[in-house]
């Protein structure tokens, strides 16, 4: 079973940054992509960011482009998502999520860190 904790949530002001981790761990599992997620209180789930865990190619869900931006470390199974110029509307618990291939959804979830951006 596939384990993720995320770390490095917080509260900043806006146009401040944070930087938050994903640990992957729990036996042998293959890593397709790696991502971040978000909810906002009152909204659904939306896609951040994910890193295509082979070539590391990245994509950006278009509210955080240019500003948010994702990595990995192999050697960790730990993906990162350091954010800049950070907005109010930024406000959220931000859930770590990996995909195991192409033909499988992002199924294992992590538990999630709270992220607050102050006007």
């Amino acid at each position: 079973q596939v384990q993720l904790v995320e770390s490095g949530g917080g509260l900043v002001q806006a146009g401040g940054s944070l930087r938050l981790s994903c640990a992957a761990s729990g036996g042998t599992f293959s890593i397709w992509r790696m991502g971040w997620f978000r909810q906002a209180p009152g909204k659904e789930r939306e896609f951040v960011a994910d890193i295509r865990w082979g070539d590391s190619r990245t994509t950006y869900a278009d509210s955080v482009k240019g500003r948010f931006t994702i990595s990995r470390d192999n050697a960790k199974n730990t993906v990162y998502l350091q954010m800049n110029t950070l907005k109010p509307e930024d406000t959220a618990v931000y859930y770590c999520a990996l995909r195991r291939s192409l033909t499988t959804q992002y199924d294992s979830w992590g538990q999630g860190t709270q992220v607050t951006v102050s006007s």
